[in-house]
């Protein structure tokens, strides 16, 4: 199994729009599955050198750079042009802040795609086929070189009153690169209507989802950047439930993150300490049935002289 190696790059996430369409709510801070939807879309980004917020300040589960269009409310090139004055690596990931299902992965896949290729930019599609050019990962000087041609010909036009890129539409960008293609329409969904939040907050809670979800919406709370093996703690909790008692499985759980945290370890010391816990949970069991799966007690012993009277 190889592991996944990090094409360096900085992020760029749009949270300053206006949400008419959700009746001006604060959207980056609507939450699904107990995360606001920002905070969603930065633990996705994590890989990132620098990420830059471009909105007003607010609290976030982890640090970034924010950034502000001129004028504020100037549309998503303007605010993208204002995001990427901050960033200096060559290859920028650049997301809106409304994406409840983005992940990681999808970032990284993002990213090994447009450094496979010869593209300016790798984008997602939606289910309707749709270009989501704020689920993307792009080359930063093919970025800065479209947008400032868009912003010259916009200030030789005379179109534009208050910023040379206010009001144009993504699609002026979208047009001017030579853009790859992907679709995935689960992550690409991004919550634009209080129906939209409804379909997410829903779709977290799938029997299939929401294990992983809780997961990660716990790691957030906390502040911890681990991957373990879920499946594994699992098995753990059972054993120690089957074996020992049902209150031994959150207890055993706990001890072993605490063992990991005391050996200042990552997930290989998370699974050492599970390893152990779940041979002791086996020795403890093993004692009561023999290793059979039965009592280990004579068959024909009286109640006065089993071991446990």
């Amino acid at each position: 199994m190889t592991s996944y190696e990090p094409l360096a790059h900085d992020a760029v996430v749009l949270a300053g729009g206006a949400a008419r369409r959700l009746g001006g709510a604060d959207k980056p801070g609507l939450r699904v599955g107990g995360r606001a939807l920002l905070d969603r879309v930065l633990a996705a980004c994590a890989d990132a050198d620098t990420t830059v917020v471009v909105a007003d300040p607010r609290p976030t589960a982890r640090p970034v750079r924010w950034a502000r269009e001129e004028p504020a409310g100037a549309g998503p090139l303007a605010a993208l042009d204002a995001g990427l004055r901050h960033t200096t690596a060559d290859h920028v990931v650049v997301l809106s802040a409304d994406l409840p299902f983005l992940e990681r992965d999808t970032v990284r896949r993002l990213l090994t795609a447009l450094r496979a290729g010869w593209a300016d930019g790798v984008l997602l599609t939606d289910a309707g086929g749709r270009d989501q050019p704020l689920v993307a990962a792009y080359r930063a000087q093919a970025l800065r070189r479209a947008l400032a041609a868009l912003a010259r010909a916009a200030s030789e036009g005379g179109s534009v009153r208050d910023g040379a890129l206010t009001g144009l539409p993504l699609r002026r960008l979208t047009a001017a690169l030579d853009l790859t293609r992907v679709p995935d329409d689960v992550a690409s969904f991004d919550c634009d209507t209080w129906d939209d939040i409804v379909i997410a907050r829903a779709r977290i809670r799938e029997h299939g989802l929401v294990l992983d979800e809780w997961i990660s919406a716990v790691k957030d709370e906390l502040g911890i950047d681990l991957d373990v093996d879920t499946r594994a703690l699992l098995d753990l909790a059972r054993d120690a439930a089957h074996g020992v008692a049902r209150p031994a499985a959150p207890l055993t759980t706990f001890l072993v993150g605490y063992a990991a945290a005391q050996a200042e370890g990552g997930p290989e010391a998370v699974a050492e300490a599970a390893r152990k816990a779940a041979a002791l949970a086996q020795r403890w069991a093993d004692e009561t049935t023999g290793g059979t799966g039965t009592p280990d007690v004579a068959p024909d012993a009286t109640p006065d002289t089993r071991p446990d009277v």
